[in-house]
C-alpha cells in the first residue's frame, strides 16, 4: 500500500474515531446517567481510544504538526505528540506477528562507544522463548582495561534462548550453546570435527546435512535424555 492511499484511508477513519470520542465524551461529562450506562460509555470510550492508537501507529504525519492549546506540537492527522516514541504494539491473536523492521549497520564510521553506535537493541519473551536483536555500527571498546583499546565491528546479532539452549546468529557465525553443563574448573574446549578422533566423535550426537558435493547444508543435534 503506497503513502497516498494510506493517507487517504487514514484521514476519514481517524475523523470518524474523533467524532465518536467526542460523542461518547459528552455523555460521560454531561448529566450523570445510571451507573450501568455510564460503565458502558466508559468501555466504548476505551475501545475507541484503542482504535485511535492503532490508526496512529500507521500515520506518517504527512501534513506536519500544529500547536495545541497547551503549547505542544501534535500531528494534524492523527493528533499524536511530536517526538514522542510510540511503545504500544497491537498484535493479532492468531497468524503472523510483525514488530519493527529488519535493521542493519548503517555507517562505516567507528563511533566512540556502543551507545552512540547502537541502532536497535530490543528484547521480548514470546510464548516462553527469549528473543534479543542487537544491531550496531562499529565502535571503540577496551579489553583488559583502558590500555588495550579494540574496535568492535559493525554487526547484527539475533539471539534466541529456549529450554537451556542459546542460539546466536550474526553476519559471520552461527553459535549454539547448551547453557546447562556440569560445573568444572576447566573452560570448555573447542575444535573442528577433523581434529577429533573417530572414537571421541562418538560422544557428540550430531548429524551433518550436506549435498552430493559435500556442501554443508545444516546439522541436527540430538539432545540427551535427562535422567529422573
Amino acid at each position: 500500500m503506497d503513502a497516498r492511499k494510506n493517507k487517504a484511508q487514514l484521514k476519514p477513519d481517524l475523523k470518524r474515531v474523533f467524532q465518536a470520542l467526542d460523542f461518547v465524551g459528552k455523555h460521560l461529562n454531561g448529566r450523570r446517567p445510571p451507573k450501568a450506562t455510564q460503565q458502558l460509555y466508559f468501555n466504548v470510550y476505551q475501545v475507541l481510544g484503542l482504535a485511535w492508537e492503532f490508526l496512529g501507529l500507521q500515520c506518517k504525519h504527512w501534513d506536519g504538526y500544529k500547536r495545541s492549546r497547551d503549547g505542544k506540537q501534535v500531528c494534524r492527522i492523527c493528533g499524536k505528540l511530536k517526538g514522542v516514541q510510540e511503545r504500544l504494539f497491537l498484535l493479532a491473536d492468531s497468524g503472523m506477528k510483525r514488530i519493527g523492521r529488519r535493521a542493519a549497520p548503517t555507517s562505516k564510521e567507528t563511533f566512540a562507544n556502543k551507545s552512540k553506535a547502537q541502532i536497535v537493541h530490543d528484547q521480548m519473551v514470546f510464548h516462553g522463548a527469549f528473543l534479543d536483536v542487537d544491531v550496531h555500527n562499529s565502535y571503540k571498546s577496551s579489553l583488559f582495561g583502558k590500555d588495550h583499546e579494540i574496535t568492535v565491528a559493525a554487526d547484527r546479532t539475533v539471539t534466541l534462548k529456549e529450554s537451556g539452549i542459546k542460539c546466536s546468529v550474526d553476519e559471520h557465525v552461527i553459535d549454539l550453546k547448551i547453557e546447562e553443563r556440569p560445573t568444572t574448573q576447566k573452560p570448555p574446549y573447542g575444535g573442528f570435527p577433523w581434529e577429533l578422533s573417530k572414537e571421541k566423535l562418538k560422544h557428540f550426537p550430531v548429524i551433518f546435512r550436506f549435498d552430493d558435493n559435500y556442501r554443508f547444508l545444516g546439522l541436527t543435534i540430538i539432545r540427551p535424555v535427562k535422567k529422573l
